[in-house]
């Protein structure tokens, strides 16, 4: 059996996305998440110059409804391939807008993801499916940490932060990549025949991906 401990997997960066950032975007993407990575976000100064306020590491987009890992059509079996985490808290007829803070160490919000300049520029770029001013979800978010607004489309929309990392409590806003590595690794194994001709390309799901290829259980060491 392989101790994995996401807070000592590192990746020479040399350009390149972060590991931890990798895994978080490939598990969301898993679930059915539109994402974006490493989002830098320009603010203006009082001077009139420009500068980088903060890189916001995942914005991710999941609109409602069931993933599955393959199409079966009506195929009774296509039932057991539903891909779906109970972690994320998902909402019948609720679009769910994840802000997200990727740590390889503990799970922490940099104060500068809430700053009003950084969320407006993350919510205006989804802004159209929004039903609701985007100044009210931008103050609901910097003051809670979440939003739940109506949409443009007559379901609601949930905006929330979420700190991605080393922790022992998972909940709406916190979820530890200990917890990550082990929903993609049970995902791989128990569709290991749907999996055979998938192709991962990026780092982390692929390491992951061989692991249980060629045997490996990975667990959270005590």
């Amino acid at each position: 059996m392989l101790a994995f401990d996401p807070g000592t997997y590192r990746m020479v960066q040399n350009g390149s996305m972060d590991v931890a950032v990798n895994l978080v975007e490939s598990y969301l993407r898993l679930n059915g998440y539109l994402t974006l990575s490493e989002f830098e976000i320009q603010g203006r100064a009082k001077d009139g110059t420009y500068r980088t306020l903060t890189d916001v590491d995942i914005v991710a987009l999941r609109f409602p409804g069931d993933v599955y890992a393959a199409d079966t059509h009506d195929i009774a079996e296509g039932r057991m391939l539903l891909i779906r985490d109970p972690a994320l808290h998902l909402e019948d007829n609720q679009i769910d807008v994840i802000i997200g803070e990727v740590k390889q160490g503990e799970a922490e919000f940099n104060p500068g993801l809430s700053a009003h300049q950084v969320l407006h520029m993350v919510i205006r770029r989804v802004g159209w499916i929004y039903g609701s001013e985007l100044e009210s979800v931008v103050h609901e978010v910097a003051a809670h940490g979440l939003a739940v607004t109506p949409s443009c489309s007559g379901a609601t929309v949930r905006t929330r932060l979420v700190a991605f990392g080393r922790t022992s409590d998972v909940n709406l806003h916190t979820i530890s990549l200990s917890h990550i590595v082990e929903q993609m690794t049970a995902f791989m194994s128990d569709f290991d025949d749907v999996l055979r001709s998938a192709n991962f390309k990026d780092p982390a799901p692929a390491f992951l991906r061989l692991l249980t290829k060629i045997g490996f259980t990975v667990s959270k060491e005590k």
